[in-house]
């Protein structure tokens, strides 16, 4: 079943069916463990330190950084 074919039966369903589909849905989005989002931030930073390594990025100084968030905000 494709996730069209699946959202389409879904919202046939009655209020409270939705409703407890939603519920649990929602709750399963929940159960993901904090070690998992430490995981996905683990990669993310040996992606960027690689592209660094690399010279695939340029790296920008904090100050200049914070003085061009600054300036955005005036």
């Amino acid at each position: 079943m494709t996730v069209k074919e699946l959202e389409e039966k879904a919202l046939g369903l009655g209020c409270e069916e939705r409703a407890r589909l939603a519920a649990r849905l929602l709750l399963s989005l929940e159960e993901s463990t904090e070690s998992d989002a430490e995981k996905l931030w683990l990669d993310e930073a040996e992606r960027r330190l690689d592209a660094y390594q690399k010279g695939a990025v340029q790296a920008i100084p904090a100050e200049e950084v914070f003085a061009r968030v600054l300036e955005g905000i005036k």
